[in-house]
Parts: structure tokens; sequence; C-alpha cells
């Protein structure tokens, strides 16, 4: 079975918008902007060949907010920009109470099982209490970028970061003394 780094999309890979002290998701590829060592942080975790997929809630698609077309388009944006391969979206909210919606791990799972990944060797990467607890809750060991947002925090085990890159880099760290052991 692979390792996996699942992503959470916005807050992570993209900026996310800040309205009225709330992060939103970008609502259109004009928007759209890749944070600082995103590209040098999925590179480094390619090398070590780790499937790299994107587990993201999106739902404004459920509120009428976001067509879900246009987060299509986004995603085939950074499919090129980033050779990102793997989406797995939830377009619910919260009131639908689907098993994809994170903090549920019902998007881990589900690409565990069609990519046959192996949870338990694998790493969530999120900026919001869901990603971490969706995360756990499927067995990956998690990363939670810090970016300070006034907001519900996640529950512990997890390791605080700052990026992508950084959580990459302590990933490749970790991989290499693995394989000396």
């Amino acid at each position: 079975m692979k390792r996996a780094v699942f992503l959470d999309r916005d807050g992570v890979i993209n900026k996310s918008l800040l309205v009225n002290g709330i992060p939103t998701p970008p609502s259109s590829l004009e928007q759209l902007q890749i944070l600082p060592g995103v590209i040098e942080g999925l590179d480094l975790l390619r090398k070590k060949e780790f499937e790299l997929v994107i587990v993201t809630n999106q739902p404004d698609v459920a509120r009428g907010k976001t067509l879900k077309r246009v987060v299509e388009a986004i995603h085939m944006n950074l499919n090129a920009r980033l050779r990102i391969h793997h989406f797995y979206t939830c377009f619910h909210d919260d009131a639908d109470d689907c098993l994809c919606r994170k903090p549920k791990p019902g998007l881990l799972e589900q690409a565990a099982g069609e990519l046959n990944l192996s949870l338990q060797n694998s790493f969530m990467i999120g900026d919001r209490w869901r990603d971490i607890s969706a995360g756990q809750s499927a067995g990956c060991r998690c990363f939670f970028i810090d970016n300070l947002l006034n907001e519900r925090q996640p529950v512990e085990p997890f390791i605080r970061v700052s990026s992508l890159f950084e959580a990459a880099q302590i990933i490749l760290k970790e991989s290499d003394a693995e394989i000396h052991e």
C-alpha cells in the first residue's frame, strides 16, 4: 500500500480570503493565489513518492454561493499548476450530515480505498480543526498549519507548523529516519 499526504485546500494550498474575519475559499480563478512554499513543499513530498491528495469541504456550493463548476475549474487549475491529480470534495453543508464532510474521515477513507493508500502510514495537513479531526479519525499523523485564526482549535495530538513547506520538511526527516532504522 502507498503512503499519502492528504492536504486541505484553502489555507494550506491556496490563500483563504477573509470576509468579516471568517476564512472563505476563492470564488473564481482570478482570486486563486498559491501560498508561498507550496510548490517547494509538494516537490519534496513527491521525491519521497507520497501520493498527494486534496480533501476539501466546499459548502458554498450547497449554500448557493458558488457553482460546482467553479470549484472544479479551480481544481483543474491547481492540477495543471501543481501536478496534484487527486481531489476529493464534499459539496455538502453541516445540516446534510453526510459522511464526507470533515471532521468526518469519509473523504480520506474513500481516497484510501480507491488509491490503495495506507491511512496509518499517511499524513494530513490542514489549517482548521475539522481537517485535524478527520485525519485523526482516519488514523493519519496530523499537521496543523496555524494561520492564527480566532476560532476553534484542534484537539491534540498534532504537530503545529506555519506552512505546508515546514510540514513537508518534518515528514521527510521522519521518512529518512525510518529508512535508517
